[in-house]
């Protein structure tokens, strides 16, 4: 059924666009932070069923790995690391988010018999692995009970985000009040 709507948004996007009346959105990241495409406006003939999906589909609250690997790093000294230490400048796309309700899919890494984390890759090519960066990973804190998850399950998350810019012992993404949406076993 998406693949259909997708198809038929994009056909009467289309159309649209070549009688003159499309009109992209304004685009909520800032051009210097990430390159996107703007946004898809839906035709105002559409049936409305129709309309709430592309909406869903455009959720500026849901994440991706792309967004988050939109990162620099300065080296400034630290009380634990006094020859200095790498600190992350999150975007300022990300600092919008901070504390807002988000939607992200990953993977699940075990941290320990009782915490879990969201990864952008699978375990064996993760940011422990030495294989990626920190700025590939999320700390996860689920709302209620910590559910049993395995290693390398994809799922998707719905919770409350945060970012973490100056404690380098700590992740520097998280969510919290998670909950899990898509991939439960």
């Amino acid at each position: 059924m998406r693949k259909f709507l997708f198809f038929l948004i994009g056909i009467l996007s289309i159309f649209s666009f070549a009688f003159g009346s499309f009109q992209p959105e304004k685009s909520t990241l800032k051009e210097r932070d990430i390159n996107f495409s703007p946004s898809l406006q839906t035709a105002s003939f559409l049936p409305e069923l129709i309309k709430e999906d592309a909406v869903f589909m455009q959720n500026p609250d849901t994440l991706s790995w792309k967004l988050l690997g939109v990162i620099k790093f300065i080296k400034k000294p630290d009380k634990d690391y006094p020859d200095g230490v790498m600190f992350p400048i999150v975007n300022s796309s990300l600092k919008e988010k901070n504390k807002k309700k988000i939607v992200m899919s990953g993977f699940i890494i075990p941290i320990d018999n009782v915490s879990y984390a969201l990864s952008k890759n699978v375990f064996a090519s993760c940011f422990f692995c030495g294989q990626a960066g920190p700025e590939t990973i999320m700390g996860i804190k689920f709302k209620g009970a910590t559910p049993k998850l395995k290693t390398d399950q994809y799922v998707t998350l719905e919770g409350t985000f945060r970012y973490n810019d100056n404690d380098v012992n700590d992740w520097i993404y998280h969510i919290e009040n998670a909950v899990i949406t898509k991939g439960a076993k």
